[in-house]
């Protein structure tokens, strides 16, 4: 069963439409990635799915179930920077969350502390923190209660390359610990580490969802050297299946229905028609390259 079912869910302000009939699903225990440019309807999403917007359209499911008071009980979020007070400690802090959530008791503000990492420096002062760790505060105040989901907006925007490796490390543990876990971020490399499905959205339509890797399998990229390269797009621009070809700094690369050909294949096509390739390297397409390919205007 998902966690989260979302069915063709629609808001417009005004008339800018934030999000135009968006459907999809989020699987239990996964790592989900939502993606998209500026204004794409992410932020709008999280906050309908979390009862912060109400939706001008289509509805949504937490746990096979509409939504609840019960329901959002088992849901930790993080969509802005939290009322956390710089002069306080992390205890002291987590104990106002606490107190205002009706979330967890006192024994679990030192289980989220040793889950963030943060037990050592719990009766450090906040403005002593750097910012990764303010950041792993903050998402322990969202795990708060033991939720079995935790929703995050941008967790590493703003932070230095240490402070995303921090988050990256800490999102991955959490889901090791069986946490489902769905963050909004523009950071594609990252998202790639840690996410195994992900939706990408532009201007409030989805255009894919699924698993990270089915949608990077769309096609597949193979990159092709010979002494003639001149010679090696004629030949290759014969071979059966060829989507597209593109000239490169590495070599020819060159694009193929997933499943449709292989490096063997392509070396003795080349080789019936008198050319020996000097390299033929397969090459993993990287998720960035896959959202600017598929938001590209």
């Amino acid at each position: 069963m998902p966690v989260l079912e979302i069915n063709a869910i629609s808001k417009s302000y005004g008339k800018i439409k934030a999000l135009d009939a968006v459907s999809f699903s989020i699987p239990q225990g996964s790592v989900f990635g939502l993606l998209g440019p500026n204004g794409s309807g992410k932020t709008t999403l999280l906050s309908i799915v979390l009862d912060v917007l109400q939706a001008d359209g289509g509805g949504y499911k937490w746990f096979g179930h509409p939504p609840s008071y019960l329901q959002r009980k088992k849901i930790g979020s993080l969509l802005e920077t939290p009322n956390i007070y710089h002069y306080l400690t992390a205890v002291q802090n987590l104990r106002i969350t606490q107190s205002i959530s009706g979330r967890g008791n006192e024994e679990d503000i030192h289980a989220v502390l040793e889950k963030v990492n943060l037990h050592e420096r719990k009766n450090s002062r906040f403005s002593t923190y750097s910012l990764g760790m303010k950041q792993r505060l903050a998402i322990a105040a969202a795990l708060l209660g033991d939720p079995s989901v935790l929703v995050l907006d941008e967790p590493t925007n703003g932070l230095d390359p240490v402070g995303i490796a921090e988050i990256r490390d800490l999102i991955k543990a959490l889901s090791d610990h069986g946490h489902t876990v769905i963050m909004a971020s523009h950071l594609l490399d990252e998202v790639e580490k840690v996410c195994d499905h992900v939706a990408i959205l532009k201007r409030g339509k989805l255009i894919a969802s699924g698993t990270v890797e089915s949608v990077l399998s769309a096609e597949d990229c193979i990159v092709l050297n010979a002494a003639d390269q001149r010679l090696l797009k004629e030949c290759i621009n014969g071979y059966p299946g060829l989507i597209r070809m593109n000239g490169t700094a590495e070599g020819l690369e060159c694009y193929f229905a997933t499943g449709t050909s292989a490096a063997e294949q392509i070396n003795r096509f080349c080789f019936e028609q008198g050319l020996v390739l000097s390299q033929i390297v397969v090459k993993k397409k990287r998720l960035e390259e896959k959202f600017f390919e598929l938001t590209a205007e």
